[in-house]
């Protein structure tokens, strides 16, 4: 991991892990008075330090209005487990579950007479053992 990464991943934490959680999500510019009241912050002041934090560690950008936006390469391993879909976080592991959920179900349905019980076994297992990941990547989520 290089340093600035290093920096990054020692820096955001608690409100500042938040604030970018929050306007990675939107995904939209936002200003410091949006963000105060959306997270319920005490005062603009406090939303302007922690938005001032992300952008001297480079996470976010500030536009001449001064909006605030994630920038598009951040490279975060706290969120390295999850991919964003529109406004969503998912976990990674929601993905290959599915896959393999459908697979072991198209498997029941199109060789129902002659289902080969290795087969299935390993379908099943790979859908719960997914699944399972999902949900504790889901669990232990920073936000």
């Amino acid at each position: 991991m290089g340093g600035r990464a290093k920096k990054v991943e020692l820096e955001l934490r608690g409100r500042s892990l938040e604030i970018f959680i929050y306007l990675l999500r939107r995904g939209e510019p936002l200003g410091v008075r949006e963000v105060q009241r959306a997270l319920g912050l005490s005062s603009p002041s406090v939303a302007f330090h922690h938005l001032e934090k992300l952008h001297s560690l480079g996470v976010v950008r500030k536009d001449e209005s001064g909006s605030y936006q994630v920038v598009d390469n951040v490279d975060i391993s706290l969120l390295q487990a999850f991919v964003r879909v529109g406004r969503l976080l998912l976990p990674r592991m929601v993905f290959y579950a599915s896959f393999f959920t459908t697979f072991t179900a198209l498997y029941l349905v199109l060789e129902y007479p002659s289902l080969n019980i290795f087969a299935l076994t390993l379908g099943l297992a790979a859908s719960v053992f997914t699944w399972f990941e999902a949900y504790r990547a889901w669990r232990r989520r920073p936000w």
